[in-house]
C-alpha cells in the first residue's frame, strides 16, 4: 500500500499515523528513540506490507502489469490502490478527503522533530503538490508515476502505467475493493496486538 492507505489504516491515531507514515525511512530496528506509539506505527506498517505482498489479490493485480514493468509492478499497484481509496474516500471515512489530508499535513508540521531527514525533505513537496488529495484523479496519479520513473533513472517506464490503469480500470478497482476490506480487518486486529 502507498501513503494514503497507510495513513488511513492508522484509524485516526496521530502517533500511530506518524509511525505508519515514516516506516519506509526507518531501517531495521533503528526506532527505539521514538515514542512507543510511533514505534507501533512502524511495526503496523511493516505488517501491512507483509500482508499485502503475500496476499493473492494484489498479486493478481501485479501480474497484470508484470510483463511491462517487471519488479516495479508491485509499486505501481500500491499507487493504483491509493487512487481507488482516494476516489472512493466517502465510503471509508466520514471526513472529506481534503480536510483529512490537511489535518495530516498539520500533524507532520507539528511533529517535524520525529521525522527522518528524508521525510523532512519530502514533506514540503508532498504538501505543496497535495499528493494525497490528488491521488483521486488520473492526472495526479500520472504525476506520481512520472516522479517514480524519474527516481528510477527513467528505467521503469512507470510514466506509462496510467494507461494500464485506464485500460483495466474496473478490474483494478474491483480487486482493490475486495482486498481493502480484508486489509482493514487485518489492520484493526494487528493494532490490538501491538
Amino acid at each position: 500500500m502507498n501513503f494514503l492507505a497507510h495513513i488511513y489504516l492508522s484509524f485516526d491515531d496521530p502517533q500511530l499515523t506518524l509511525g505508519n507514515f515514516i516506516a519506509d525511512s526507518i531501517r531495521g530496528r533503528d526506532y527505539g528513540h521514538l515514542p512507543e506509539m510511533i514505534q507501533n506505527g512502524i511495526l503496523l506498517h511493516r505488517s501491512i506490507d507483509t500482508f499485502t505482498d503475500t496476499h493473492p489479490i494484489p498479486r493478481k493485480s501485479s501480474r497484470r502489469l508484470h510483463s511491462r514493468y517487471s519488479h516495479y509492478s508491485r509499486v505501481i499497484v500500491d499507487i493504483y490502490y491509493d487512487h481507488f481509496l482516494a476516489r472512493n474516500w466517502a465510503k471509508y471515512h466520514h471526513e472529506p478527503l481534503e480536510d483529512y489530508v490537511e489535518r495530516f499535513y498539520a500533524l507532520l508540521r507539528e511533529n517535524r522533530t520525529h521525522l527522518p531527514g528524508g521525510v523532512q525533505r519530502l514533506m514540503p513537496h508532498m504538501i505543496r503538490e497535495n499528493w494525497l488529495a490528488n491521488y483521486a484523479n488520473l492526472d495526479g496519479i500520472s504525476r506520481v508515476l512520472e516522479g517514480m520513473n524519474r527516481r528510477t533513472g527513467y528505467k521503469s517506464g512507470m510514466q506509462h502505467a496510467v494507461e494500464d490503469l485506464s485500460s483495466h480500470y474496473e478490474s483494478f478497482g474491483g480487486e482493490f475493493e475486495s482486498f481493502f476490506q480484508e486489509l482493514i480487518i487485518f489492520s484493526r486486529q494487528k493494532i490490538e496486538t501491538l
